[in-house]
C-alpha cells in the first residue's frame, strides 16, 4: 500500500493541448445523451478532439464499464479520460482496471464524487495524479498548464466555520466522503502524510458520524497532517456541522473548510500546501 507520507514518485500524465484526443467514459453509471453531446460540444471547443467510449451510453454490466476504460488507458492516442454520467458503481470495477498500463502510459483521469473511488484505486495502484472536478472552465488551468492551482475558502459556504488555524504540507488525497469509506480496507491509500479532502453528498449526520468514526477507529486518519474540506450538499436534517467537528478536530490538525470542491476542477494526488489562517490551498499540478 502506497503511503502519501514516503511516495515521492508521483505519476503526473503529460498536460493536454489542442489537438489532443480524449475519450468520455461512464465508469459510475450511464449518462444522458445530451450531457454527452454538450461536454463534447465544450471539449471540441479548446480545440480537442472527443471520442466517446463504445458502451458510454448504454452499459449494461460491469464488463463493459471495465472495457471501456482499459481501453482508453491502453490507446496511445488517448491523452485524457473524462467521466460522464453519474451513480454509483465505479466501486464495482474499481479493484478490476489495468493499472500496469496507467502506471507506465499515463493517461489523465477526469471526475469526481462518485469517481473518488477510481482516483484512490488509481493511486494507490500505480501513484496516478488526477483531476477531481468536471470539464468547466478551471478544467482549463488544471489540465493544459503546470502552474500550481490555488483554492480559496469562501467565508460564506456552510462548512467554513469548521476552519482552524495552522498550515500543513502532504499530498491531497480523498473526495467523497462515502466514496473514501468504501475504499477503506482494499483501494484506499495510506493517508498518512496525506491532506485529506473530505465533501459529501446526500448524507444524514448518523451516516457521516458512522463513516468518519470507523475511519479513526480503524487507524485510517492516522498521520493525516490536515484536513481540508468542501460542501456536505443535501446532507441532514440534523447537526452536519456538529458531527464534522465532533470527528475532526480530535485529530489536531489543520482543517480549512469553505472550499468549493466540485465547482471547478482541481489536481488530486499531488503534493499540496494548506495554509488554514490564509483560507488557501495550493495544489501542485496533476500534469507535466
Amino acid at each position: 500500500m502506497q503511503s502519501a507520507s514516503e511516495y515521492v514518485d508521483v505519476v503526473r500524465p503529460p498536460k493536454l493541448r489542442a489537438g489532443d484526443h480524449v475519450r468520455l467514459v461512464s465508469p459510475t453509471g450511464s449518462p444522458e445523451r445530451a450531457e454527452v453531446e454538450r461536454t463534447t460540444h465544450w471539449l471540441e471547443s479548446l480545440g480537442l478532439k472527443v471520442s466517446v467510449g463504445t458502451h458510454t451510453l448504454d452499459a449494461a454490466g460491469d464488463d463493459d464499464r471495465i472495457r471501456d476504460v482499459d481501453q482508453a488507458l491502453r490507446d496511445l492516442s488517448v491523452k485524457a479520460i473524462i467521466v460522464v454520467g453519474g451513480g454509483t458503481g465505479a466501486h464495482r470495477i474499481a479493484d478490476d482496471l489495468d493499472f500496469t498500463t496507467a502506471a507506465h502510459l499515463p493517461t489523465l483521469l477526469v471526475g469526481f464524487r462518485d469517481c473518488t473511488i477510481l482516483h484512490l484505486a488509481f493511486w494507490e495502484r500505480a501513484g496516478l495524479a488526477g483531476i477531481y472536478g468536471g470539464p468547466d472552465r478551471s478544467f482549463v488551468a488544471a489540465a493544459f498548464g503546470t502552474t500550481p492551482v490555488l483554492v480559496r475558502s469562501e467565508p460564506d459556504s456552510h462548512t467554513a466555520e469548521l476552519t482552524t488555524t495552522g498550515r500543513a504540507y502532504g499530498v491531497l488525497l480523498g473526495g467523497d466522503q462515502e466514496q473514501i469509506a468504501t475504499a477503506a480496507g482494499w483501494v484506499l491509500p495510506s493517508l498518512h502524510g496525506a491532506i485529506l479532502l473530505l465533501e459529501g453528498h446526500g448524507l444524514r449526520p448518523s451516516q457521516i458520524d458512522r463513516q468518519l468514526t470507523m475511519l479513526q477507529r480503524t487507524g485510517r486518519l492516522q498521520g493525516v497532517r490536515a484536513v481540508a474540506v468542501g460542501r456536505y450538499v443535501e446532507c441532514g436534517p440534523g447537526p452536519v456541522l456538529d458531527v464534522l467537528r465532533e470527528r475532526l478536530t480530535p485529530l489536531g490538525v489543520p482543517i480549512l473548510g469553505g472550499l468549493p470542491f466540485g465547482q471547478g476542477a482541481v489536481p488530486i494526488g499531488t503534493p499540496a500546501t494548506l495554509d488554514a489562517d490564509a483560507g488557501t490551498l495550493t495544489i501542485e499540478p496533476a500534469v507535466s
